[in-house]
């Protein structure tokens, strides 16, 4: 039975949300260039959405776990499903965070996110690029906003492991920040057709100090991510 009901709320999900969101997206760029501030509460706005429509039409809750939200930190946030993608406005308040650069060519959804503080990340780019890339992080970082990377570089099925990508360790020296390592178990339940209810978690490890080597944060930060994925 639950896996039958799984299919009509999955479709009511899918209505919901991305019918919804349509109007986020136009509100977002129809205040973008005149109040920053509605622009940012649309952008959380949209997060809360897709939090509450998971919750009552997938019956997905969400479990923090030791949770640590603070500025001038790098989370690296694992990787399962779009879920904790689009969660992250409404986890974190004001979040930057590093994103495929493909996003960004998205119709009106890529302009709202360079403006709210996505960081485009184009893995074939030279050193200008990235030297551009961490002058906008540091910006950022700067007003006071949370860093998130998911180090894997793309979405890992769970139960599965995969070497962190060789950027993180570099953007980690370059930066000169702490990190946050966070798991989640998303997989399961949000990346498949039919999502099933259950518990998404959250699992915040211990900040780990900047400056370490590079074989040594990409172990630390490689293990804490994969806390969940069992």
């Amino acid at each position: 039975m639950r896996n039958l009901l799984s299919i009509p709320r999955s479709l009511l999900f899918y209505a919901a949300f991305y019918g919804g969101s349509v109007f986020f997206v136009l509100g977002s760029l129809a205040l973008m260039a005149l109040w920053r501030d509605g622009f940012r509460a649309v952008v959380r706005g949209w997060g809360g959405w897709h939090r509450l429509c998971a919750r009552v039409l997938l019956g997905i809750r969400v479990e923090l776990e030791n949770p640590v939200f603070k500025p001038g930190v790098l989370y690296a946030i694992r990787h399962e499903a779009f879920f904790e993608a689009i969660d992250l406005p409404w986890l974190f308040r004001l979040p930057v965070v590093f994103a495929k650069a493909e996003l960004m060519s998205i119709p009106g959804w890529g302009l709202a996110g360079r403006n709210y503080g996505l960081i485009s990340v184009e893995r074939e780019a030279g050193a200008r690029a990235l030297r551009t890339m961490l002058t906008e992080a540091r910006r950022l970082i700067a007003e006071g906003r949370p860093l998130i990377i998911f180090p894997e570089g793309t979405r890992v099925p769970h139960g599965q492991r995969r070497a962190l990508q060789a950027g993180f360790a570099g953007i980690y020296k370059l930066l000169g920040l702490p990190v946050i390592p966070v798991a989640v178990d998303s997989g399961p339940l949000y990346h498949r057709t039919w999502k099933q209810p259950g518990i998404i978690r959250y699992r915040f490890a211990e900040e780990i100090p900047p400056g370490l080597k590079r074989e040594e944060i990409e172990a630390r930060v490689e293990a804490a991510i994969n806390a969940l994925n069992a």
